[in-house]
């Protein structure tokens, strides 16, 4: 039992943005509202105020843990770069108490059996909440749907062939009609693999400086126009990952006003890095979707502000070391993100205030519940206690040996940040206080 007091509360799902005590009993919120001492026996029982936890929050936010729904936690075998247990802890210390783990693993997540390790091994880990994202095909092949039915039967949240655009449209319309039946979205990583042909960063002038093969902007944008047509058609579920163009937001914009059911996500590297700040050595850049121009950043920032993106995700990708000091074409894309991505989005977007601090909240926990029917989003009573106690004024250096995640291809290696969580609690358990994670 838990009674949080004087802490910012944050909830875009009541409209809470002012000071607030938080009560919390067997792993759900008992109240929340402003308590006298003389208040608290009434709702905790006279008989068991001894085993209430008094934390002082004055000053720090409280508001509903993070919900991530776009990880790669690389298990079952990748498990040099992440396994669960890892990148799960690495969640819990960045504010994240749910995550979607990706299917693009080694086997690919194609089947029940699989979904269900993944769940397990989350729940062993006893840390985030990890929901698994399944594939669409099989063997993320593109050519045979998997059993939708089955797998979600199994734990399954969604379907994703995330890190590979699904090329074959009648694939991508059949995979619409189906996925209705379990009520899941399908998670599109558009990308066109004939105009995308096997390059390393958004096409445009820092490319041709770089030497380096450029993706143009309509690899992405050609792919989302396609996937909102064909969800409308069909009447399915579309969330699409990563949105990194302008284009993107304009299509995904039309497409809500026609009414197609679709959502989009995109990642806090698009919108703190761009095409300008790439090098030759700065394989810790290296994404897919590739970094966007200034103006499309502009674009994805006015579409979080007006609604037409729905979500912010942090894209979650560890590499080993040795993989990213390859040279630039040969590394691997991706970024590690868990750590660091609320600390980043609070110093470079909140404080410097282009995203008001609810609407972050809105985009990382509300919105991601309600769209992938998850518990969590609100502090609402009877919610389960998953919570973040964050302090603004915290600074960290972000080193290899404070980082909980197996990887540290992020580019926010040894600079220091301010913002970060430093209590969260995962359905009323406390995992991680002043930025250690408890163990089991």
């Amino acid at each position: 039992m838990w009674w949080i007091k004087k802490a910012l509360v944050l909830d875009p799902a009541q409209g809470y943005t002012g000071e607030r005590d938080v009560l919390v009993k067997d792993g759900f919120i008992l109240k929340v509202g402003n308590f006298l001492e003389e208040d608290v026996p009434e709702f905790f029982g006279q008989e068991n105020l001894e085993g209430v936890k008094i934390v002082e929050a004055a000053g720090k936010y409280l508001f509903p843990g993070l919900i991530d729904v776009h990880v790669h936690l690389r298990e079952p075998g990748q498990e040099d770069k992440e396994d669960i247990r890892s990148g799960s802890r690495a969640a819990v210390r960045g504010g994240f108490t749910s995550v979607l783990a990706m299917a693009n693993t080694k086997p690919v997540i194609d089947q029940r059996a699989l979904v269900e390790f993944v769940r397990l091994q989350g729940e062993r880990a006893g840390m985030a909440r990890v929901y698994p994202v399944a594939a669409v095909t099989k063997g993320f092949q593109g050519q045979e749907l998997v059993e939708m039915m089955d797998i979600r039967e199994g734990g399954a949240v969604a379907f994703s062939d995330d890190g590979l655009g699904i090329q074959n449209a009648e694939i991508m319309r059949l995979a619409f009609e189906y996925a209705k039946l379990t009520g899941c979205p399908i998670i599109s990583h558009c990308e066109d693999e004939n105009l995308a042909a096997r390059g390393v960063m958004r096409r445009g002038e820092a490319s041709a400086r770089l030497g380096l093969k450029g993706i143009p902007a309509s690899a992405e944008s050609v792919m989302v126009a396609r996937d909102v047509l064909l969800a409308g058609e069909a009447g399915g579920k579309l969330h699409i990952a990563h949105v990194s163009t302008k284009e993107s937001v304009m299509i995904i914009r039309t497409a809500k006003k026609l009414g197609i059911d679709v959502t989009a996500e995109v990642n806090p590297h698009h919108l703190l890095f761009s095409d300008q700040d790439v090098g030759l050595t700065r394989t810790d850049l290296k994404v897919n979707p590739p970094l966007p121009t200034k103006e499309d950043q502009e674009a994805l920032l006015e579409g979080l502000l007006d609604g037409t993106i729905d979500m912010l995700a942090t894209d979650h990708a560890p590499h080993t070391w040795e993989e990213k000091a390859k040279p630039f074409p040969e590394a691997p894309f991706g970024i590690n993100s868990l750590e660091t991505a609320l600390a980043v989005v609070w110093q470079e977007l909140v404080e410097k205030g282009k995203l008001p601090a609810l609407k972050v909240i809105e985009l990382w926990s509300r919105n991601p519940a309600q769209r992938f029917n998850l518990p969590g989003g609100t502090l609402e009573t009877g919610s389960p206690a998953d919570l973040v106690l964050f302090d603004p004024a915290y600074k960290e250096r972000i080193t290899a040996e404070s980082m909980e995640s197996k990887a540290q291809n992020t580019p926010f290696l040894g600079q220091e940040l301010q913002g970060f969580p430093v209590m969260t609690w995962v359905g009323g358990k406390l995992v991680m206080a002043d930025r250690k994670v408890i163990c089991n």
